[in-house]
């Protein structure tokens, strides 16, 4: 290789070698353990094999194929995986269920397809359907799903009043730049077969730099409850907060006994990060702590209302789940009993 040629491949392999040490560094050694730093740590190990396939192919055309092979059955990884990340934060409360049906369906099709057609890493499946198109679209696809995941942050930078906060910026950047790779590999019979690895390797500092100059490790890598130093803006604050409470006063959401944080998020159209920062930073409570103050105000209403009715009932209809949890957070909130509060008001 002459010296343009050494240059070009250092560049473009830097990336890839940082992007695997720091996967690594999400799987084994980032504490405390969570399922963001996991797919965090995945999507950049896929993303790190599917982009040195494409730095060794470019200067070693005749590369066998079952490296070829690896780094598409990578490729096919990184929609799911990109998907999955931007949900485990942005609904940080509820459970990321059959996530490892995608990865395993997927990662099965891929190593089928490669037993059908061992000769060939781009066989053409249907009648004007190729292999790596088939991959390249289920990676867009999504893209399309995580998009919308992100829906509301990404409604943000079209308002003028809205202000992302360092939480969302991550998200969006990490989801912006996940597209430019796909548009940079989709694209590069018009430019050129490295300009994909090259876009990784300048994607991937730029997004780091990010880090170091918002200094917001604790939010951005999987924490999501770990705020920055930096509150919601007053006016916004008490504009969420009036929203939050009509919600409780006149929907009575907190009777739902499974109600979660993602559920009053979805209805107050933001993410759930952010109400969590609302109830956590300005309110100063957990969430939680928020909806059983509600319940046992209910239940003061309802004890006050019906001298006839059985307290157990009381708890259930205010939202409890348990009668040892509905005595334990109204005598936590009232510093009193329901059976001596009744006592008292008789």
């Amino acid at each position: 290789m002459n010296i343009s040629d050494e240059l070009l491949f250092f560049f473009s392999a830097l990336g890839v070698f940082n992007a695997l040490l720091i996967s690594f560094y999400f799987f084994f050694a980032k504490k405390p353990k969570s399922i963001s730093n996991f797919f965090l740590g995945f999507l950049l190990l896929m993303l790190a094999i599917r982009v040195g396939k494409s730095v060794l192919y470019y200067f070693n055309s005749d590369l066998a194929q079952i490296f070829i092979k690896v780094g598409l059955a990578a490729c096919i990884l990184i929609g799911p995986a990109l998907y999955f990340y931007i949900k485990s934060c942005v609904r940080p409360d509820s459970k990321i269920r059959f996530w490892k049906l995608h990865f395993v369906l997927w990662l099965g099709v891929s190593i089928l397809i490669g037993f059908l057609f061992p000769e060939t890493h781009d066989p053409w499946i249907v009648r004007g359907l190729s292999w790596m198109t088939i991959i390249y679209t289920i990676w867009l696809g999504y893209i399309i799903a995580a998009g919308w995941m992100i829906r509301h942050t990404i409604g943000k930078v079209f308002k003028r009043t809205a202000k992302l906060s360092d939480f969302d910026f991550w998200v969006l950047s990490v989801f912006l730049g996940n597209t430019i790779i796909w548009v940079a590999y989709k694209t590069c019979s018009y430019t050129s077969y490295i300009v994909g690895a090259l876009s990784f390797s300048f994607i991937f500092y730029l997004l780091f730099l990010l880090i170091h100059f918002r200094r917001t490790k604790g939010a951005i890598f999987g924490n999501p409850s770990k705020y920055s130093n930096r509150k919601i803006e007053a006016t916004e604050a008490e504009n969420l907060s009036t929203q939050l409470n009509y919600l409780m006063e006149n929907e009575k959401m907190y009777t739902n006994a499974d109600l979660k944080l993602s559920d009053v998020a979805s209805r107050m159209n933001i993410l759930p990060h952010t109400l969590s920062q609302l109830i956590n930073d300005n309110l100063g409570k957990s969430f939680t702590s928020l909806i059983n103050e509600y319940r046992v105000r209910e239940a003061k209403n309802l004890i006050r209302s019906n001298d006839q009715i059985k307290l157990e009932a009381v708890g259930y209809d205010c939202g409890f789940n348990s009668k040892s949890t509905f005595y334990s957070a109204f005598k936590r909130i009232t510093n009193t009993t329901p059976a001596k509060y009744k006592e008292s008001i008789s």
